[in-house]
């Protein structure tokens, strides 16, 4: 049976400039440029002020009120419309003269080594082998499969499979097991292998096998790897034979090794990836913030599309492909207006979120001393500008400041209150400090346990259950007494 109902629903949507705004907020700076080049890429109407003569009349609009943060109304496309509204004759150079950026830093590039990839090294080491034609594809398969640690973790038959269909060679698994053992002949040592074992294993073969600490750190490695990985040095002592104090030097050689061969030069590029948002300088006491000059780009309105809109305005509109002419870059002037001043409000919204964490960590980035930090949740902050909590939220968990102990992500100096015996209200971040004082100073042939802890943290004032402190251990990746124990 058919029935028909009238529903009134309250829906709150966001315009498409409200939603460009958002994705532009929570772009780090990193990754700024790469948005404003596709803009001007898909937009003619978008240009690149600092590419155009200095003495060129540009568009420029009024600064939006930064308190108001979702308050870009849509434009409708009608078909009457003054083009006064999209030209005027202001100088671009006061585009971003209202923020305090530093344009110096923002702009300098960090420089790279210029060196060999993982992959390009175990090439030119298979590059000078004699190998036949046949051997070197199987070589070439098998560098290919490791993964970025420097493991093979794919079974022999499946490169034997992709062998067969997609280079048309037919081998055997004898072959290809041959070929993998000169492939973990290579550097670094331990490349190559199918499992940790393995891996160890081979940078213990590349060692001098007639000294018997290198005989004995094998024999672990080969049968006892679990119990050593457990730190069960109890066992292994009986196991071998030893006496602590040659459990230790046997232990030493093992830790030596690599356990990752694979991603020795990846930890240099992946650090070079971080650029901070902003910078805070301590003059005297007194604390400075600035803009990364990368956040505050010169872009203007194109005046050719200028001039070709004041061109169509003043021609007859009755014509329907005039009139198509003129919607096209009517729109593609709104979208040029509408990136530029979601660029400016974004500029308005970092600096403003910025100052407002500075202001309530002033003693923090004054010390830089984690104990300073007082407790500050996302709330704190959009109250404080009165601003949405999702906006706080998508500046703090992409930006980065540079201070002059560090370079940190704004996310890490929001953190829970805790209660002290006291009264007092304290950071968690104060908690976490001294218990990772406490781990490093304790005993490392008997480490604290998590009990032991919560005592000590108990006779310092802070009362806090035996679970609240193995999940800050954890948080720090700090492993449990029994992992951290040392002979």
């Amino acid at each position: 049976m058919l029935k028909q109902t009238l529903q009134q629903k309250l829906l709150q949507k966001l315009s498409p400039q409200q939603i460009q705004f958002i994705k532009l907020l929570q772009v780090p700076t990193v990754s700024l440029d790469a948005r404003i080049k596709e803009e001007l890429e898909e937009n003619p109407a978008l240009e690149d002020g600092s590419l155009t003569n200095m003495n060129d009349p540009v568009e420029e609009y009024p600064d939006k009120d930064p308190d108001d943060d979702f308050n870009m109304e849509e434009n409708s496309y009608e078909d009457e419309f003054s083009v006064d509204e999209y030209i005027q004759e202001d100088d671009y150079k006061d585009y971003g003269g209202g923020y305090d950026h530093d344009d110096e830093d923002g702009k300098k590039e960090i420089p790279i080594a210029v060196q060999d990839s993982f992959y390009e090294n175990l090439q030119n080491q298979l590059d000078l082998l004699a190998l036949s034609d046949k051997d070197y594809i199987v070589g070439q398969q098998i560098i290919g499969s490791l993964d970025d640690d420097g493991y093979l973790r794919r079974p022999i038959l499946s490169l034997i499979d992709d062998l067969a269909f997609s280079q048309n060679v037919i081998v055997e698994e004898e072959d290809v097991e041959d070929i993998l053992k000169i492939v973990q002949s290579f550097d670094p040592a331990g490349i190559g292998a199918r499992n940790l074992q393995e891996c160890l294993a081979i940078q213990l073969r590349k060692k001098d096998l007639t000294n018997p600490i290198i005989q004995q750190a094998m024999m672990v490695v080969e049968n006892y790897l679990d119990e050593f990985t457990k730190k069960h040095y109890d066992k292994i002592e009986k196991q071998l034979g030893v006496n602590s104090e040659e459990l230790k030097e046997i232990v030493n050689e093992i830790l030596k090794l690599n356990p990752k061969p694979g991603d020795s030069g990846a930890a240099a590029g992946k650090q070079l990836q971080i650029i901070p948002d902003f910078h805070i300088s301590n003059n005297d006491g007194v604390l400075h913030l600035t803009l990364n000059g990368r956040n505050a780009p010169e872009l203007r309105v194109s005046r050719s599309y200028q001039e070709m809109f004041e061109h169509y305005e003043k021609t007859e509109k009755n014509d329907k492909k005039m009139r198509e002419a003129v919607q096209f870059v009517k729109q593609k002037l709104d979208s040029a207006k509408w990136f530029i001043d979601a660029i400016k409000q974004r500029q308005q919204t970092l600096l403003k979120t910025m100052n407002a964490i500075m202001e309530y960590q002033y003693d923090y980035f004054l010390t830089g001393d984690d104990r300073m930090l007082k407790p500050m949740i996302l709330k704190d902050i959009a109250d404080k500008i009165e601003m949405d909590i999702s906006t706080v939220s998508r500046v703090a968990n992409s930006k980065y400041v540079q201070t002059e102990f560090g370079t940190f992500l704004l996310k890490s100096f929001f953190s829970e209150a805790i209660q002290t015996e006291s009264g007092e209200e304290v950071s968690n971040k104060e908690v976490k400090k001294i218990l990772e004082e406490c781990i490093a100073n304790e005993d490392k042939r008997k480490p604290l346990a998590d009990e032991k802890l919560t005592e000590i943290l108990k006779e310092k004032g802070y009362s806090i259950a035996r679970r609240t402190v193995a999940k800050y251990r954890e948080a720090m990746n700090i492993p449990v007494a029994r992992l951290r124990k040392e002979l």
